[in-house]
């Protein structure tokens, strides 16, 4: 279950402090009658269903702000791609086309490679080593390399932890992988993965999977439960491996240049309500994959296997040389402070 409190909620909140120099501002002013040039227009364009967490995250920000500045600030949102693609988004945020993403941090391992840690399989135990791992001295050193890209973090959403499905036969031994072409996301740590046990891989934007499943273009494809749910994706897939392999989880991203254009008061609404929602997004992602997972046992549509922990251990010790590979390029920091690690 969530941390009510969550560490990563603590250290945003501690940011804020230091933004509002403890100052709460009011919107008291009727601004709905001004036109888009007299107002403040963001652009959220994002890829995923607006009924899964970050969807309907980035709709409750956009209605509060809207409320709270009394219409003088406008977040129009985009969902499951309808501006720009998996490729294309984080491109267009640093042209300043857009002015808000929120991309999985997996595919921002380009820009930042030390992101992969993020994605190294087994690395996390729960959400709670995840916000532990982003408030600590190597998650604030994650989150700083950002702004030199040409991008302000305002938060961390939570989507939970990915499963693996497929159409041809159950995914529990190691080499039951051999051979079938699986989805991933652009991040070379989740590519060797699967290729570490004898799969396939190949990048294809997410809102491509289904038709990708349809054709038999793809034999399979992780995902978390929401996402799997709100896309249909368990009437393409026969067989279902609650894995828990992997974190799923979201950087929320401003262009920096737009956001240092902002008035200082206008920042601080925003931050403000960024805290408030990334505290009722995790809790609210926790309960989606808790009744997607739900409705897709009793779907009867998809068989779902549940590793054993003979089973899970053989996993992870295929997976160890993706561990070495990181520490040899990125040092044994990003490793060792893994909250899992703790105590050895």
């Amino acid at each position: 279950m969530f941390n009510r409190r969550p560490p990563l909620v603590i250290l945003f909140a501690l940011f804020l402090t230091l933004l509002t120099g403890c100052n709460s501002l009011d919107y008291t002013e009727d601004h709905e009658q001004l036109s888009e040039e007299e107002r403040i227009i963001i652009r959220f364009s994002h890829i995923v269903g607006e009924n899964t967490p970050k969807g309907l995250a980035a709709r409750k920000f956009a209605k509060i702000v809207k409320e709270r500045s009394n219409g003088f600030v406008e977040v129009q949102v985009f969902p499951n791609g309808f501006l720009y693609k998996d490729g294309e988004e984080i491109s267009a945020l640093k042209k300043g086309d857009i002015q808000m993403i929120a991309p999985a941090t997996s595919k921002m391992t380009n820009e930042i490679p030390e992101w992969q840690v993020m994605d190294l399989p087994f690395a996390f135990r729960d959400v709670e080593d995840v916000h532990t791992y982003l408030s600590g001295p190597i998650g604030r050193n994650l989150l700083a390399q950002f702004e030199p890209k040409g991008f302000y973090p305002l938060g961390v959403w939570d989507n939970g932890f990915k499963q693996i499905t497929n159409e041809s036969h159950p995914l529990i031994k190691t080499s039951d992988f051999k051979d079938l072409k699986f989805r991933v996301m652009p991040s070379p740590i989740i590519a060797s993965q699967f290729e570490i046990l004898g799969a396939n891989v190949q990048s294809n934007s997410f809102n491509e999977v289904y038709q990708l499943l349809k054709n038999g273009r793809i034999d399979g494809q992780e995902n978390t439960f929401s996402n799997i749910h709100s896309k249909n994706l368990q009437s393409l897939q026969s067989h279902l491996t609650v894995s828990n392999h992997g974190y799923l989880g979201y950087v929320v991203l401003m262009n920096n240049s737009f956001w240092n254009d902002l008035p200082k008061d206008i920042q601080i609404l925003l931050s403000e309500t960024m805290l408030e929602v990334s505290k009722w997004e995790m809790k609210k992602a926790e309960e989606l994959n808790e009744s997607n997972f739900q409705a897709l046992e009793n779907c009867d549509c998809i068989a779902i296997h549940h590793l054993s922990v003979d089973q899970k251990k053989q996993w992870e010790d295929a997976f160890k040389p993706l561990y070495q590979k990181f520490k040899n390029r990125f040092g044994s920091d990003y490793i060792k402070t893994l909250p899992k690690y703790e105590g050895e």
